[in-house]
């Protein structure tokens, strides 16, 4: 235990690093949120594209059910994020968290009743505690467990504390969810990351069937030390995964600006690639909001861009939007190896 308690601080440590190398720290604000988002939200069976996920990121009119939920899920992360400024991670924490990722006001359940249940067999799998006062008393040794037991590594804390969460079941709905945000919040608020750009979900999407079974396994037989073990490879795993993907995005924008530095020296600002780097779609307006230029002016920039193959322009209703393929397709990817630009073949006269 204690040497995978190692190897995750030290892989945290370089994903902590590597944040500090991109020049705009907007990229990873605007883009691995998301995926944790997508991941996060297919484990409860909400089911989204990369690209949807994307395309909808600023402006969600036209956005499916599924879509609007993962983003509603990055909206929580970063809400939950900003709150840690005001206060610890506790229960109100939670309870808004929960309330923007199902977009009602969610409160710790005061209904009865409430059982995971096998969608299969039907089997009752797990009854969590019912109360409103015994919930709020088992958060309240939940909050004290994640800030005075120092005397354990933090992360073993996040570990167990997340079982804790996911037993406690405090909401009618969104605990999964909830509980995997909190885990993020957790890292940044022991000064282990300083953002929350952890895509831990990842792991857990890919080992689903474990995640869920390890979990029951701490309830019906205290098996700690496989949950714990469980969560400190994840941790490791996609701090690994995550360190790479960064530094490809920080490879992908030098060899961005070095484009456009050759092909539309005229047009060329690091403040320019940089608002293409916020998001794989862009807006003329993102560029005029960035004070890149005004509309006109943007829209041809854009175009320009087009031109020498960097960007695809589509048509979403009336809106025009500018794909940036190369950085879609190394964030959508689980290849770090990101794509060379090429010019267009020549259009026909």
């Amino acid at each position: 235990m204690l040497k995978a308690c190692i190897e995750a601080h030290k892989a945290l440590a370089s994903l902590r690093q590597a944040t500090g190398h991109l020049p705009n720290p907007a990229v990873l604000i605007n883009t691995i949120p998301l995926l944790e988002a997508q991941a996060s939200s297919e484990i409860e069976n909400i089911v989204t594209s990369t690209d949807e996920l994307f395309r909808f990121a600023d402006q969600q009119h036209g956005a499916d059910q599924a879509t609007r939920e993962a983003l509603r899920y990055r909206s929580a992360l970063q809400e939950g994020f900003q709150s840690l400024v005001e206060r610890p991670l506790c229960t109100d924490t939670a309870e808004r968290v929960c309330s923007r990722i199902k977009d009602a006001q969610m409160q710790v359940r005061r209904v009865p009743g409430t059982a995971l249940v096998n969608q299969q067999t039907a089997e009752v799998i797990y009854t969590p505690p019912a109360g409103e006062a015994l919930l709020r008393e088992k958060l309240a040794n939940w909050e004290r467990f994640i800030h005075d037991e120092r005397d354990i590594d933090p992360l073993i804390r996040m570990a167990v504390a997340h079982y804790q969460f996911e037993a406690i079941h405090p909401f009618t709905d969104g605990n999964g969810r909830t509980g995997r945000v909190l885990n993020l919040l957790m890292l940044v608020e022991q000064n282990l990351l300083d953002l929350p750009v952890l895509y831990l979900s990842r792991y857990i999407i890919e080992r689903k069937a474990a995640y869920y079974r390890l979990l029951l396994a701490v309830t019906r037989d205290g098996d700690w030390a496989a949950w714990i073990a469980y969560m400190l490879d994840a941790v490791a795993d996609t701090a690994r995964w995550t360190g790479a993907k960064i530094d490809a995005i920080r490879q992908l924008h030098e060899q961005a600006c070095e484009w456009v530095r050759i092909q539309r020296p005229k047009i060329y600002s690091r403040e320019l690639i940089d608002v293409l780097f916020s998001q794989p779609y862009c807006r003329i307006q993102n560029l005029v909001d960035a004070g890149i230029a005004r509309r006109e002016t943007a829209a041809r920039y854009l175009r320009e861009l087009v031109d020498v193959g960097m960007l695809q322009e589509q048509r979403m209703g009336k809106e025009k939007l500018f794909l940036h393929p190369a950085y879609l397709r190394l964030l959508s990817d689980n290849s770090h190896t990101p794509q060379r630009y090429v010019l267009p073949p020549a259009r026909e006269q």
